[in-house]
């Protein structure tokens, strides 16, 4: 299944306790659309959030987040595992 990395740019930071919030909402939502969020990074002070997450496309990952939450990526980018 493809991987996507995607990018949300939150004004004024973002606290690591409300972006776990979300991911837990993605998580119950996920399975609907055929997605898995692997998982997460957050810069706090920067207010950026990185998602790493295996989708049949990206309009399906986006669609978990406008469900679950609301807060959809600035940024989606279709990625690749090297070892």
């Amino acid at each position: 299944m493809p991987m996507f990395m995607d990018v949300h740019n939150v004004e004024g930071g973002v606290s690591a306790a409300d972006v776990a919030d979300a991911h837990r909402a993605d998580l119950a939502t996920q399975s609907e659309y055929g997605v898995n969020y692997l998982r997460y990074w957050v810069d706090e002070d920067a207010g950026r959030i990185f998602c790493l997450v295996e989708a049949p496309n990206a309009e399906a990952a986006e669609r978990v987040h406008r469900e679950a939450h609301g807060l959809v990526a600035d940024e989606i980018f279709e990625v690749e595992e090297h070892a």
